[in-house]
């Protein structure tokens, strides 16, 4: 699932090539996807490219005042082409999902460049959105402090952890606290921080809420540092190859040389390591386990 690095970069790269250009035509193949009826997608063409950014895990695109809010969910992607095709996309099989040509020749950019968002699987959860206000998409009106921003300091965490019973992983993974962060990211802000994921967010001391924000921001700075300047074909690869613990069960720690290990769930999974994270103590496979004894 792309999370707050791999936004981030996707709308450093969207700044860079589609700023400027006029929206030729959209074409949405796949009708689901659209959470939205009034403006119509039809309504961008003609239209600019102002700005593109990014709000927790959406992408938000200003075209001329309307803004293409799209949120890549679990499988989705965004795909850039130099050259998109003059025929309109119809709806089939694949994973095409919506197309946008963007015409830049005004710049002394193709004519007919652009983007196509598509999603792999049978699991559907990408999500595009025409609004004249971002605001107005739930998902993003509820987003809470972003962990990139200045006010995201040690007391304003603590703040947000104060009193919560529910496991850590699951408040850095809830987007209405702290947005940006998904399953990938917390696995690794944790082991950074030599944190179960399974502790009560509210019994963390203050030494152990300081070295949590150090790690989040850390882990985050860094993931969005080695994407930066990458296109987007190049994003998935980056993110697998810069990760520590995550999607790594079986393989060696980096830091202390043991085994990491994981708990499955019903449609995921999260990975720490024994020795860093809980003592040497392995965490039960199941949803509401604790500690071996």
């Amino acid at each position: 699932m792309p999370e707050l690095p791999e936004v981030e970069a996707l709308a450093e790269f969207l700044t860079e090539h589609a700023v400027g250009c006029v929206v030729a035509r959209v074409d949405v193949v796949a009708v689901n996807v659209l959470k939205t009826f009034d403006p119509p997608p039809t309504a961008l063409a003609g239209l600019t490219v102002d700005s593109v950014t990014r709000r927790g895990k959406f992408l938000d695109v200003d075209v001329s005042g309307l803004h293409l809010v799209v949120h890549l969910a679990r499988a989705g992607w965004l795909r850039w082409k130099p050259a998109q095709p003059e025929v309109p996309a119809r709806p089939g099989k694949g994973p095409l999902a919506l197309r946008v040509v963007l015409d830049g020749s005004g710049l002394g950019r193709p004519p007919a460049a652009g983007f196509d968002l598509t999603e792999a699987g049978t699991r559907k959860g990408l999500a595009v959105y025409v609004v004249p206000d971002p605001a107005v998409v739930p998902g993003v009106a509820r987003l809470g402090v972003d962990p990139l921003a200045a006010g995201f300091t040690v007391d304003a965490l603590a703040r947000l952890l104060a009193g919560v019973r529910s496991q850590v992983k699951g408040v850095l993974t809830d987007q209405s606290v702290i947005a940006g962060v998904g399953n990938a990211y917390s696995d690794e802000a944790l082991w950074v921080a030599r944190l179960s994921p399974y502790k009560p967010a509210g019994n963390l001391t203050p030494v152990e809420v300081s070295e949590l924000r150090a790690a989040i921001v850390g882990t985050l700075t860094d993931a969005v540092a080695r994407a930066r300047g990458m296109a987007a074909a190049e994003l998935k690869g980056e993110k697998r190859a810069g990760l520590a613990v995550h999607a790594r069960t079986g393989l060696p720690c980096p830091r202390c040389g043991d085994t990491v290990r994981e708990v499955s769930f019903a449609d995921k999974s999260m990975q720490y390591c024994p020795t860093c994270q809980t003592s040497g103590k392995p965490l039960a496979d199941r949803r509401l386990s604790r500690l071996l004894k």
